[in-house]
């Protein structure tokens, strides 16, 4: 219908999960809003997971006249063709149509019901047509138009012929007064299987449904709307809670808009949870199905967001990971198949593989479940050392991956590398410390050992004053070991195309990156690491992109700014590079910004954060859509990490310990953190050397035993709750360190608030 009359004019406010739409119209004779929202509760899963979605018109009459007002919602029923119906229910405050198609096969994988439904409508303003009643030409819209457009209602008995359900609410709004519409979408579809959503299979399984969790909560879509219509209340304050400590920060627009925008490719269809509550995630999505299947090793290994927003979908990860898609001899398949565990993808990446070793560590030290890294190390200690095999990554075992590494550019490099050796020698810290933790004293030792000569190395022989380069080593393919070759590379891997070689690559530092939000320290020479980015900003980031020559796809263009994935600064480009090279990923350009926030460079990062928000700025692109190879690309939610690095809270549940440190300057930082255990909000306070620290927990705890913070006065003060607490402060040269001498516990009910005052002033 697009030729029916529209209202003038609308202002779209995102601030995810939550959609603000004023509409403007000079002749409409109320005002409307709608806010439409997912329930979205830090943590929590399920809640999280609801297949639902809420839209929610309110309506205000500003006249001297009472107003009759109705607001009508259609929308088609998409289970399958023939046999399509829709039915009429009443249920605990939900009036609304159940969509469904009984003719369908129960196996069939587009089977199962939809729910258009209002919540909490007043009693008699509810009508309906369970289907418009013409199927030939434009009938059924003309013949709804005419029926809602004559009195603001709908027939509720008109016969139902074509397969578009309408659902209308009609009242009377007072002089003066508002009102509100709330519909709610649900859906429930249980017979999800690989063939079907893009997803490769074991084999001879192509067929078997692995459904979707929320399948095993609720019947079916009906069933969604009253649970949803009952919970709504706890479940829109939660998701405001979490809007609210979002909003109020003082972190900067774009950084919260990278963020948050990027947060809702959770809630697409590039990320899903199969029956058995297992989490798994396409790289994004094609039309009618994912693109690039298997929980991409290295694809998802720059995204952040999981980890801390929903924690245990990033333990379900390093599960399927390490447990079920490693070999024996420790090749990790960088792709997985559905049914998981059944067949392991025969391929290996060395940037994905080395960066699942660095986020079991990650999330160890987020959850402090401690025997659950236990479990898993047996298979991370094999696939780390899978980087030794004969003609592997690192076959002479010196810490440098000299071998043929297949990367996320869908090429193998051939030869030693930044981005696969920086990830090596971060899988080699991050191994260490888990071996340690886990009694393998022995590997400690080696795996530190190899990391100090291969970090040595990698300074001395790829650094070239300005960046890290490639030293491009071909070699027989014979001589290369199964599951490294994936044949999208070079034809003659003695010569190889596709390589980097004198390239400036943008998350040439991608490893460090990860080592900064895992707090393993350095990799490579400090200065060296800061050279580097000074040098990707000075070539790769362009203001403008109008003469900037690209044969790929484009993501950037004309006068817009971004950065490239690579440049070539001394002119030594190989006549083939590898693939992409002259694109601009969204994905990369916050990565690297993070990183910028992490070594201090705040207006370098900050210009590129919103160079890439003003390119989605809701009008030039979908704001919450960030493509790549698909919709909704996972590796863009690596915008979380630029939250991680300005607020500066660093957590360690095995210690219990926490430093905070914000990088943002200014006498006052507020802002919002999120754990395994819970989330909730800090404030920080500066004035000369008195500070001022407050956290609290908005749900769950946070426990602490011992607190870091900027140097500050002599004179400690530490509240728990209304409770004074004692505490011991300690100087080091990471600042201030306050042991409390016991773990306490941050709670909604008691939050903590330390301060550190000049001893003349107290």
């Amino acid at each position: 219908v697009p030729g029916l009359p529209r209202l003038e004019s609308a202002i779209f406010t995102g601030a995810y999960p939550f959609a603000r739409i004023e509409f403007l119209d000079r002749a409409l004779p109320v005002h409307l809003e709608l806010e439409a929202f997912n329930p979205l509760a830090p943590g929590d899963v399920e809640a999280s997971g609801l297949p639902v979605a809420i839209l929610r018109y309110k309506i205000r009459n500003s006249s001297p006249a009472p107003a009759r007002v109705g607001v009508a919602y259609s929308l088609q029923n998409m289970v399958g063709q023939a046999g399509r119906q829709a039915m009429f229910r009443e249920d605990l405050g939900v009036s609304g149509l159940l969509m469904s198609n009984p003719m369908m096969p129960s196996s069939d994988p587009l089977r199962g019901t939809m729910t258009l439904a209002v919540l909490g409508a007043p009693s008699g303003s509810v009508s309906y047509l369970k289907g418009w009643k013409r199927a030939q030409w434009w009938d059924g819209a003309l013949t709804f138009w005419d029926d809602f457009s004559d009195d603001g209602a709908l027939t509720s008995d008109a016969p139902a012929v074509f397969p578009v359900s309408s659902l209308a609410v009609t009242q009377t709004v007072a002089a003066g007064g508002e009102a509100s519409v709330t519909f709610a979408l649900t859906w429930h579809f249980p017979n999800r299987t690989p063939e079907r959503s893009g997803w490769a299979a074991a084999k001879g399984q192509e067929k078997t449904v692995v459904g979707n969790e929320y399948c095993r909560r609720f019947s079916d879509a009906w069933e969604v709307a009253t649970h949803v219509a009952k919970e709504l209340p706890s479940l829109e304050t939660r998701s405001r809670k979490f809007a609210e400590a979002v909003e109020s920060s003082t972190l900067p627009g774009p950084v919260l808009d990278a963020a948050l925008s990027n947060l809702s490719t959770l809630r697409t269809n590039t990320a899903f949870r199969t029956d058995d509550g297992e989490f798994h995630g396409f790289e994004g999505c094609n039309d009618h199905a994912g693109c690039c299947h298997g929980s991409c090793t290295h694809v998802w290994n720059y995204e952040q967001a999981t980890a801390f927003v929903f924690p245990s979908l990033s333990r379900s990860f390093r599960e399927s990971e390490f447990l079920r898609n490693t070999e024996s001899s420790g090749l990790m398949g960088f792709r997985s198949y559905l049914p998981d565990g059944l067949q392991i993808w025969d391929r290996a990446a060395a940037d994905g593989q080395m960066g699942c070793v660095m986020k079991l560590y990650r999330d160890w030290q987020l959850s402090g479940d401690t025997e659950w890294l236990r479990r898993l190390w047996p298979n991370a200690k094999k696939a780390l050392e899978f980087a030794w095999v004969a003609g592997g990554w690192d076959a002479d075992r010196d810490g440098v991956a000299e071998g043929v590494q297949h990367n996320t550019y869908d090429v193998e490099f051939y030869g030693p590398n930044p981005l696969c050796g920086i990830f090596y020698l971060g899988a080699l810290r991050a191994g260490e410390e888990m071996a340690r933790a886990a009694g393998d004293h022995d590997s400690a030792a080696e795996y530190r050992k190899l990391f100090e000569n291969g970090s040595k190395w990698i300074d001395a022989n790829l650094f070239n004053g300005e960046y890290y380069i490639q030293k491009v080593e071909g070699r027989a393919a014979d001589a290369v070991a199964p599951g490294l070759l994936v044949g999208m590379g070079a034809a003659n891997p003695e010569k190889p195309d596709y390589q980097m070689g004198q390239a400036c690559l943008i998350d040439q530092l991608l490893g460090q990156t990860m080592a900064h939000v895992a707090e393993l320290g350095y990799l490579t020479d400090t200065e060296h690491v800061r050279k580097t980015l000074r040098s990707i900003y000075r070539y790769n980031f362009l203001p403008d992109l109008s003469a900037h020559e690209a044969v790929q796809r484009t993501y950037a263009l004309n006068g817009e700014a971004g950065v490239t994935v690579a440049s070539y600064p001394k002119g030594e480009r190989p006549e083939i590079p590898f693939p992409y090279f002259a694109e601009v990923w969204t994905g990369l350009e916050y990565q690297f910004a993070a990183h910028l926030a992490y070594e201090g460079m705040l207006e370098e990062a900050l210009a590129v954060t919103e160079a890439v928000r003003l390119r989605h700025d809701g009008e030039k692109r979908n704001p919450w859509n960030e493509p790549e190879c698909g919709h909704h690309y996972a590796r863009a939610m690596s915008s979380w990490a630029l939250v991680l690095a300005l607020n500066g809270f660093e957590y360690s549940a095995p210690q219990r310990s926490l430093s905070l440190k914000p990088r943002m300057p200014g006498a006052r930082f507020r802002s919002f953190w999120t754990l395994p255990g819970g989330w909730g909000t800090f404030e920080h306070s500066r004035a000369a050397s008195n500070l001022r620290v407050e956290i609290h927990a908005v749900e769950g705890k946070l426990l602490l035993s011992r607190l870091v913070l900027e140097p500050g006065g002599a004179k400690l003060q530490a509240r728990l709750g209304t409770e004074e607490i004692s505490a011991k402060l300690g100087r080091e040269p990471a600042g201030s360190a306050i042991d409390f001498g016991r773990a306490i516990a941050v709670t909604p009910e008691s939050g903590l608030v330390v301060t550190l005052a000049d001893t003349a002033q107290a």
